[in-house]
């Protein structure tokens, strides 16, 4: 069950910017995203080993009709490894984070399957 409401982790592109009251920005893509400068994407941190591995990604292409099977890949490989979230769940039980990424499709990508997990982690 998808928690669309929790104050706690956001999502959001990283070419949008910051509004006010948001909480810290971490961006979740291994790739830096094009044409953004590091003071223009407002980051408090860099997640590059918690989004999918390079494979998946490649794999996945965008395309929304392998997003199921992405989803559930990626979310074997944050099982795998608990720990390359644990930055992310210490800065969002600090008061929130926003998970940002560049991907054009706001809701077959990444960010979206890696906020499930970290709600599962902290609820856990």
């Amino acid at each position: 069950m998808k928690r669309a409401c929790s104050p706690r982790i956001g999502v959001r592109r990283v070419y949008e910017p910051a509004e006010p009251g948001d909480p810290p920005r971490w961006l979740v893509d291994r790739v830096w995203p094009r044409g953004l400068t590091k003071t223009a994407a407002g980051l408090a941190g860099w997640a590059k080993d918690a989004a999918p591995t390079t494979p998946l990604r490649q794999w996945f292409g965008h395309e929304p009709a392998r997003f199921p099977e992405f989803r559930r890949r990626y979310l074997a490989e944050l099982r795998a490894h608990p720990e390359v979230t644990d930055a992310l769940v210490a800065a969002a039980r600090e008061g929130g984070i926003m998970l940002v990424y560049a991907a054009r499709d706001e809701t077959h990508n990444n960010a979206i399957v890696l906020r499930e997990y970290l709600m599962e982690r902290m609820d856990g």
